[in-house]
């Protein structure tokens, strides 16, 4: 890997082509898409394998059976959907499977074959599609997921970062912390409010030498991830907080859909575990028991038992454990071949091994668990923004494929297929953007009609109304050392450990209006308490101050996209798919996308400004004025 992107020191700045932030699977399947004539520079917030891709098991879905067919995927998506499966969308995101996971293969990875004699069909790099092992997961009407053992995102991950660290275009860089994106108007004439924005750069936190960066780019990717550490269990790892949200909300985005959080039904409940129980373990016939009464419950509850969609599942699980008062129930899979069960799930094989749990001979402790985002920054099915340069991918995107509940191991196909499509896409904006000297509209008095950027439409919309508390306009330069009052780290970890078990509680599987009215409270109550928790800059340059104001930092941001959340499903008045209200079980007859307008506040950047710049502020009748960048005082 050669240094794809230049670096003035002086400055601390860098300058890049492509800025991708997150380097999961959606960050490097576009990045090694791209021409290899863009310097492209990924950020990773920790370490590359702390990610979500890299934890996943099941597999990837796709129509690849020839008894299968694109029709009955999309039709089994839009079943598990509920109505609110962006129709377009999902099919151009599925139709692309099959291209999808062959890419995979010529890229190394190693999915599971199925033992054949005519091996006519291997491609010259390897594996061919017709080679590949297919196993069902809950919701798929047949076998279609391609899968490598059961840690296919492991494998997955491996084979890309090996090619990506070899590529003399991409420079990665892990332990960097994406803080804000810099947008620009776009007519400089106009006002930064009244005119459109475009993406270019990123503000960014370097954890290895603990200073603030900038990282100018012509374009930027968005593959943040998603925001599950936000519960108490949750599969994600504790990267995933939601920040790529925030950013993307604050530089001019819409937000869509955040109150469909899917629980997945099977995390181990065991301690403070975090692992999954793979669904390809009912997908071959594991059974779900009661542990008091022996019942297998969910013959009782739909007709596809085990196999039902995730959210009737993990809400049949949910109200097993209310009733046992156990925090778990059992999923069983001693009935099948221990052998099989070794050779097809080796990974979950040795991990309950080494807590004690042997799955061949006695029941694994299950329970729901914190999974995925199925809402997020709104994008088109080529990763399209409503900020002109910034593009969006995998869980932190809304393309409208998930719907209100996700079909199993269709996330690992959308972020292959959108960060592809985002690949095929962006030198196209690069070269348009560059002929037209940023003049986007063709009309602009209309400012509507696009000539090189085209934002993503919406249909039946319902809008979220959000308080007029001035906690949720989030400035990211938060530290004021004239407010000199004392803080402590400790309450801030206390308050994000409080923040989960709150979200869990009054936000999980089942809501209420009573218990999302109380969490939007004790929410308010923390922001208030953080409003007046500053830092002396005496320790400024001291690397333990510097943790404790992005801590700071991170807990506001957090606390605000809870506050999103939480009013999304407090103002989508039924059930449908992962959100079920207690007080309103039906499901409406029109299905809604809940839609959260962009914050109002600019973020241009402005080349070499000693690390600062513009921002508006929301008093309209009040002059600009310069502002610290995010962590300045560090």
């Amino acid at each position: 890997m050669s240094e794809a992107c230049t670096v003035d020191t002086e400055n601390d700045s860098r300058q890049t082509d492509v800025l991708i932030i997150g380097a999961g699977l959606a960050g490097l399947s576009t990045a090694l898409s791209l021409p290899q004539s863009l310097k492209v520079t990924v950020l990773s917030k920790a370490a590359l394998d702390v990610c979500s891709s890299h934890y996943a098991q099941g597999g990837i879905a796709a129509s690849l059976d020839k008894n299968d067919s694109v029709t009955d995927h999309i039709a089994d998506t839009l079943v598990a959907g509920a109505g609110l499966c962006e129709a377009d969308h999902t099919a151009s995101i599925l139709s692309a499977g099959q291209q999808a996971i062959q890419w995979l293969c010529d890229q190394g990875v190693p999915f599971t074959q199925i033992a054949q004699q005519d091996n006519s069909h291997k491609s010259l790099n390897g594996l061919h599609i017709s080679d590949l092992h297919l196993t069902k997961e809950g919701g798929h009407g047949c076998r279609r997921v391609a899968h490598a053992d059961d840690a296919t995102g492991r494998h997955i991950m491996d084979a890309l970062t090996t090619k990506a660290y070899a590529a003399d275009n991409i420079t990665i860089l892990p332990h960097h912390e994406a803080l804000d994106l810099l947008t620009s108007p776009l007519n400089e004439s106009v006002s930064l409010d009244g005119d459109a924005k475009y993406c270019q750069g990123a503000l960014v936190f370097d954890h290895i030498n603990q200073r603030q960066r900038i990282f100018y780019s012509r374009a930027v990717v968005l593959a943040s991830g998603g925001l599950g550490q936000l519960f108490k269990r949750a599969s994600a790892p504790n990267v995933c907080v939601g920040d790529g949200v925030m950013m993307a909300w604050r530089a001019g985005c819409r937000l869509a859909n955040l109150e469909f959080i899917q629980f997945h039904p099977t995390g181990l409940a065991f301690a403070e575990s975090s692992f999954l129980i793979s669904e390809a373990l009912r997908g071959e016939g594991g059974h779900l028991y009661c542990p008091q009464t022996g019942a297998r419950f969910m013959l009782d509850v739909d007709a596809r038992a085990e196999l039902a969609p995730r959210d009737i599942v993990a809400r049949a699980i949910a109200e097993q454990i209310h009733t046992n008062g156990l925090g778990y129930v059992h999923l069983d899979v001693s009935h099948l071949p221990a052998t099989f069960l070794q050779a097809h799930f080796p990974q979950i094989d040795q991990t309950l091994l080494a807590l004690g749990i042997d799955m061949t001979t006695e029941p694994i402790p299950v329970a729901p668990t914190a999974h995925y985002s199925c809402g997020g920054v709104v994008t088109s099915a080529n990763g399209l923004t409503d900020v002109a340069g910034l593009y969006a991918a995998g869980e932190v995107a809304y393309t409208g494929l998930h719907g209100a509940n996700r079909l199993a191991s269709n996330s690992l196909l959308e972020c292959v297929v959108v960060g592809r499509n985002i690949a095929a896409d962006l030198p196209r904006y690069l070269r348009e953007f560059t002929a037209s000297n940023t003049a986007l509209y063709e009309d602009k008095a209309a400012k509507k009609t696009f000539s090189i950027w085209m934002p993503p439409i919406l249909k039946n919309t319902q809008p979220v109304i959000l308080p007029t508390s001035t906690s949720l306009i989030f400035d990211s330069s938060v530290y004021n050392a004239a407010d000199d009052s004392s803080h402590s780290d400790t309450d801030v970890t206390k308050i994000t450990t409080a923040l989960k078990q709150l979200m869990t509680t009054n936000m999980g599987i089942t809501r209420h209006a009573e218990s999302l009215e109380q969490a939007l409270i004790q929410i308010q109550n923390w922001q208030q308490w953080l409003k007046h928790a500053t830092f002396s800059q005496s320790d400024a340059c001291d690397s333990n101050s510097a943790t404790d104001r992005l801590a700071h930092l991170q807990l506001k941001r957090q606390l605000q996209l809870a506050t999103l959340i939480i009013q999304s499903a407090y103002q989508r008045i039924e059930s449908r798919g992962g959100h079920y209200r207690q007080d309103y079980p039906d499901m409406a007859c029109q299905p809604k996308i809940s839609v959260i307008t962009p914050l109002s506040i600019s973020r241009p950047c402005r080349p070499y400004e000693n690390h600062t710049f513009e921002a508006v502020n929301q008093d309209k009748t009040q002059p600009t004025k310069r502002i610290p960048t995010a962590m300045s005082a560090l």
